[in-house]
């Protein structure tokens, strides 16, 4: 996460400095951690900036996030942009393991500093009801990237010509209140064994530029066939947003294929209000005029950085804000 913490630095006005610490392992591959210069960090406001991307790499940086209130500081946030366990929130068969729980009991944890509980800052979580999972001993703070988006959108050449679209009402739940301003789409999707189908609810595309948005996107596949059916729908543009792209497996690639103005029958545009479209999950496609993702998966920024469609929003300066005392 350095990229981000100096970007943070660079926003904050001298009022954010970087501390150190030292990720080393022992030969049987356990962290052998150190953080250097511990006695200057006392009294201080300190924040820990964590990337959960991987099981692995979870264990040593809750070693140190639990360690660091202990160091006699005046107090102590962890910023997890991401939350990654939020899509495993709901037990819907006896058996099922809610590991988003699991995790928000772990972070719940985390020792008093000397000002109090610890403040957790996260970026659109991905289910409202996360909240309440996180016990009383620290503070959530819940922001979103929308604010970043929004912002980008004004930028815009045909800034007075945007639609905001939701793959499904989950996304309308979590963003709706967001966009008042802006006219809406509304999607809904179901499954047919192997394939998605994407129907549209309510609104319309037609000679607009129509702007997805999502708090994550993993294989991309949903955004995909929201792209086709907006597309059939008259849609001038097509652009999508997510917060979190994490993108396992580099399936952002898909995003750079051929685009394709079909959907799996052939078809060009389809009539009705129960227009759909549904595509297998190999398919490539790179009809996105433009896809923002935020900074909070280091690992996909690296690789998309320079790529088409892909652009960048920073959370530095929201970050920034949360830390201000």
């Amino acid at each position: 996460m350095k990229d981000l913490a100096d970007r943070i630095v660079s926003v904050s006005d001298g009022s954010v400095t970087l501390a150190e610490i030292s990720w080393k392992h022992f030969a049987d591959q356990f962290p052998n951690l150190f953080v250097k210069d511990a006695i200057k960090i006392r009294n201080r406001h300190v924040a820990f900036l964590a990337n959960f991307d991987s099981p692995g790499v979870i264990f040593e940086q809750i070693s140190i996030i639990y360690q660091l209130p202990r160091l006699f500081v005046g107090s102590f946030t962890l910023v997890l942009p991401y939350f990654p366990t939020g899509t495993a929130e709901r037990v819907e068969a006896e058996g099922d393991v809610a590991t988003a729980f699991t995790l928000a009991r772990i972070i719940s944890n985390i020792p008093l500093a000397r000002g109090g509980p610890a403040s957790v800052v996260i970026f659109d979580i991905h289910a409202l009801q996360e909240r309440f999972y996180f016990g009383d001993q620290v503070l959530p703070l819940f922001e979103s990237g929308i604010p970043l988006l929004r912002e980008r959108l004004r930028t815009l050449p045909d800034a007075d010509n945007i639609t905001i679209a939701y793959p499904d009402e989950g996304a309308w739940k979590r963003f709706h209140y967001q966009f008042g301003d802006y006219p809406e789409v509304i999607c809904t999707k179901v499954r047919d064994g192997d394939k998605r189908i994407v129907r549209l609810k309510e609104g319309t595309a037609k000679g607009r530029h129509v702007v997805i948005v999502d708090d994550l996107v993993q294989s991309g596949g949903t955004l995909v066939e929201c792209q086709r059916l907006l597309a059939t729908q008259g849609a001038v543009h097509v652009s999508a947003y997510v917060t979190h792209g994490v993108f396992p497996n580099e399936s952002w690639r898909r995003f750079q294929g051929e685009s394709h103005g079909e959907d799996n029958n052939g078809n060009g545009a389809a009539n009705g209000s129960t227009t759909t479209a549904s595509i297998s999950k190999g398919d490539a496609i790179d009809g996105f005029k433009y896809f923002w993702i935020s900074d909070s998966c280091p690992r996909t920024v690296k690789a998309v950085t320079d790529r088409a469609p892909f652009e960048v929003l920073s959370l530095a300066e929201p970050i920034a804000a949360a830390l201000r005392i």
